[in-house]
């Protein structure tokens, strides 16, 4: 054990010295402390920043952790939705259902922080995690969940890859497990992913149809809750405007809690997709549990959130560290 320790040790300052890499003797995991010798100021300076930027902007949680779930469903979490097209190679962020992501400024801020401290070690990946988590725990002053480090970033990033990758907003409840099942989650992971939706806002054009001639007699979708639907009308005129943005959990948008259960048992989902949920005995069970337990919902989505967040992770020698997140190394 000491021997071993002793080679990490040198191989790691003989690795920081010749090429800036991260520590190898956590080479090809995910780990809580990844970052202590190499970068041990990392999480902190994410910490600060996004605290910062939350302060004027507390929307920021809702954005931040979309944009990682957008990240980890395409091609895992590689971070390579931040990454710009380039050429004739048209990027995630730039197909339509990334098209509303926003963020990038903060964590293209957070990066410049950390590379004047610790250049060529934290990955975007892991910056994007961290930040993500900051921004939503901001308004508790603690972190409500851990996050494991140790990601490399991607160097390809497609639009085209985004199709089928992606939940629709429209998708029925067979459509999304069978999305989540690939990505190597389950059931109780949909529900309780999509109680991210307690923050946030969305353009009328993802829900619209449910509005208007829904069955093609002029009405609304029936698992639509009538007085909720015709307010929403009052929001989002017909054809949808690409301007106009509605809360996805009624009055509480700004706050993370269990309260998307409970607008989603009252049929007052705003997607498609979050009244497939209660099509499903499965994920109405779950559905109602979490409704009923406040305290049960923060602990679940930490679980689910550690889950998502190991989706098809690079490691080790895959991939790379960026040294500026929008664009592969030279």
């Amino acid at each position: 054990m000491k021997m071993r320790a002793g080679y990490c040790i040198f191989i790691l300052l003989v690795s920081l010295t010749l090429f800036g890499i991260v520590d190898v003797c956590n080479a090809g995991k995910l780990s809580y402390k990844f970052y202590k010798r190499t970068c041990p100021r990392a999480e902190q300076i994410v910490k600060e920043i996004i605290q910062n930027r939350t302060q004027s902007s507390p929307s920021l949680g809702a954005r931040l952790i979309r944009m990682q779930f957008h990240d980890c469903f395409v091609r895992g979490c590689d971070a390579s939705v931040l990454l710009d097209t380039v050429n004739n190679s048209t990027a995630e962020k730039e197909a339509i259902p990334n098209s509303s992501l926003s963020g990038f400024d903060v964590i293209d801020d957070v990066k410049t922080a950390i590379e004047r401290v610790c250049p060529k070690v934290v990955s975007c990946a892991d910056i994007l995690a961290l930040a993500a988590r900051d921004a939503v725990s901001a308004p508790f002053s603690k972190p409500l969940w851990d996050v494991q480090l140790g990601r490399r970033d991607g160097m390809v990033s497609l639009a085209t890859e985004t199709n089928g990758n992606l939940p629709s907003p429209f998708a029925n409840f067979t459509s999304l497990i069978q999305l989540f099942n690939r990505k190597g989650l389950d059931v109780n992971d949909l529900v309780v992913l999509s109680g991210a939706h307690t923050i946030g806002v969305a353009h009328c054009a993802t829900f619209s149809s449910r509005l208007y001639n829904f069955t093609g007699k002029g009405d609304a979708d029936p698992s639509l809750d009538p007085t909720y639907a015709e307010a929403l009308r009052k929001q989002c005129p017909n054809p949808a405007s690409p301007t106009i943005t509605v809360e996805m959990d009624p009055t509480s948008s700004l706050s993370f809690d269990n309260h998307y259960y409970d607008i989603l048992l009252q049929k007052k989902g705003l997607f498609g997709s979050d009244a497939a949920l209660l099509t499903n005995r499965n994920s109405r069970k779950i559905v109602t549990r979490l409704q009923r337990s406040r305290s049960s919902f923060f602990p679940a989505f930490a679980k689910s959130v550690k889950k998502m967040g190991a989706i098809e992770v690079l490691t080790g020698n895959a991939g790379e560290v960026r040294q500026n997140c929008r664009v592969v190394n030279p």
